[in-house]
């Protein structure tokens, strides 16, 4: 395992919950952590800027005065979110406000640069990069990245297409730092499989959508229940880099879910996608392939509580059926 001491010992379940999209809030991160799992969120989300150094002020003093409370608890550390792509005109406000409140993880999307790995490093923070296939592995690390995030088929938002077998094992044979895997993961058995793959962390999103802490309409929440693998479509339409969404969204916006044109990478557009009425971050909803398992709504602390009970049964039936093995 290439999870930091000072790390696992910390986590419940080893278990990032990935940063949403206008939906993650301090509500949401906090509760994740305090039930032993990363909570994260898209620096992007607290609007105005003034709103982001409240809230790392907020998640930084409510978990220190949870641990002082009880010191045996496992409580996670929490991770922001930063896009590191050219359209994102707050990158170094935000990334200032990350030094200034030692945010002890960072996540980089759709870009990496040394200079943001070397401030996060400047005291002591980690940084972890998502990518979606093996170029932007060794770019990742050769600029700085302490871990990566693979994207894969299946995981919601801005995701790779390669199976997380393949891609896992393909990292592994150059890294052995920190890695997480991204995709369809929603059940503790998942994560437990993430792990026998070959990853330190599950990286799970679209599953607490529904959770009551999460920033979602009741519609969004209601359709991650409803919903499964069928109703997911794979389109880079709405910000030009292709990404999964629910179909049901994308119909009620006005749009065919099966007849999607292509989207523009250089705008990075979170408009319309060509629809007047409908607007990308508000009406079309992202959702990862896993939404089968997600059957009800419940609070995040709940949400983890079953998956450590799924894990704990995954490993013990594990254990069962490898002492057949040897048996045999």
């Amino acid at each position: 395992m290439a999870i930091p001491a000072s790390l696992a010992n910390q986590l419940s379940l080893p278990v990032i919950g990935s940063p949403l999209f206008i939906i993650s809030n301090p509500d949401l991160v906090l509760a994740q952590c305090m039930a032993g799992v990363v909570g994260s969120f898209p620096s992007l989300n607290a609007r105005p800027i003034e709103q982001l150094d409240e809230w790392l002020s907020q998640i930084n003093e409510t978990l220190a005065a949870a641990r002082t409370a009880n010191p045996a608890a496992k409580i996670a550390p929490y991770a922001v979110n930063l896009i590191v792509h050219k359209s994102n005109n707050r990158l170094d406000e935000d990334l200032a406000l990350c030094v200034k409140h030692k945010a002890p993880i960072v996540i980089t999307s759709l870009g990496a640069r040394p200079e943001v790995n070397e401030a996060v490093h400047s005291y002591g923070g980690i940084v972890l990069h998502d990518i979606i296939n093996i170029v932007f592995a060794h770019k990742a690390l050769e600029k700085g990245a302490d871990g990566l995030i693979a994207v894969c088929a299946g995981a919601g938002g801005h995701a790779g297409v390669l199976s997380p077998f393949a891609l896992i094992q393909e990292i592994r044979q150059f890294f052995d730092g920190p890695l997480a895997l991204s995709g369809s993961i929603a059940t503790g058995s998942a994560i437990l499989a993430a792990q026998a793959m070959g990853a330190d962390f599950a990286y799970i999103g679209t599953a607490f959508i529904p959770t009551h802490e999460a920033r979602a309409m009741d519609g969004y929440k209601d359709m991650i229940v409803a919903s499964a693998a069928k109703d997911i479509i794979y389109s880079s339409l709405f910000t030009g880099v292709h990404g999964n969404y629910l179909a049901p969204s994308v119909a009620a916006a006005g749009l065919d879910p099966n007849n999607l044109p292509e989207g523009d990478k250089s705008t990075m557009n979170f408009a319309s996608g060509g629809s007047a009425k409908a607007k990308a971050w508000r009406d079309i909803w992202g959702s990862g392939q896993g939404i089968g398992a997600i059957e009800s709504r419940m609070s995040a602390g709940d949400y983890v509580a079953r998956l450590k009970r799924e894990y704990d049964e995954a490993r013990a039936s594990m254990n069962v059926v490898s002492g057949q093995f040897v048996a045999a």
